[in-house]
């Protein structure tokens, strides 16, 4: 079973927001393999249903970014997930607008939902898929905030749609085909 969690802020004042990318991933994920939001456990919305076979829970924390090991940790324990067959998808500010990364492991770059993530798992050994929301060059650190609270701007809202079906196809060959074949594949561009 995999399962993977889109992070975000709950609730419709955040729902376009840099910050809820994850949650949009995710979202798109799940509407493409026609699976439901339709549970509620450990603090989180849950779909679920079978990828290629494969068993999969969705997952988007109501706890708010900054605290979602508070949902993330007990869902590992909840569905006996091992750390391999977690991957958590978010928001980066380091990488440029629309670019993906994915992880298998690593620091939690400054990242607080990250953070919180690996702070409550006591492992670094997460894998992950970071969507680039880009920094502005004005961002300085008491900005930062401000801009991954704030909406994607017209540009932005445009060439969103292409970002998201990258990330889900992203997740998809995860799924089916496995993180390594995933970072050989999307990481390249």
């Amino acid at each position: 079973m995999k399962l993977i969690v889109g992070l975000g802020n709950p609730g419709q004042a955040y729902a376009t927001h840099r910050h809820n990318i994850g949650f949009r991933c995710v979202e798109q994920f799940a509407a493409k393999h026609a699976l439901t939001w339709k549970e509620r456990a450990a603090r989180s919305l849950l779909a679920s249903g079978a990828v290629a076979g494969v068993p999969v829970v969705l997952a988007k924390p109501q706890t708010f970014m900054n605290n979602s090991g508070e949902a993330v940790a007990p869902l590992v324990k909840r569905f006996s997930i091992s750390l391999p067959d977690l991957l958590v998808v978010y928001d980066d500010m380091d990488l440029p607008f629309g670019t993906i990364r994915i992880r298998e492991r690593g620091s939690a770059g400054g990242h607080k939902g990250l953070g919180s993530i690996v702070e409550r798992l006591r492992s670094e050994e997460v894998p992950r898929l970071r969507v680039g929301v880009g920094r502005p060059a004005w961002a300085d650190p008491e900005q930062v905030i401000e801009y991954v609270l704030s909406p994607f701007d017209a540009t932005e809202r445009a060439e969103l749609p292409p970002v998201l079906d990258l990330a889900v196809e992203a997740i998809d060959c995860i799924v089916t085909e496995g993180i390594t074949a995933a970072m050989n594949r999307y990481n390249r561009r």
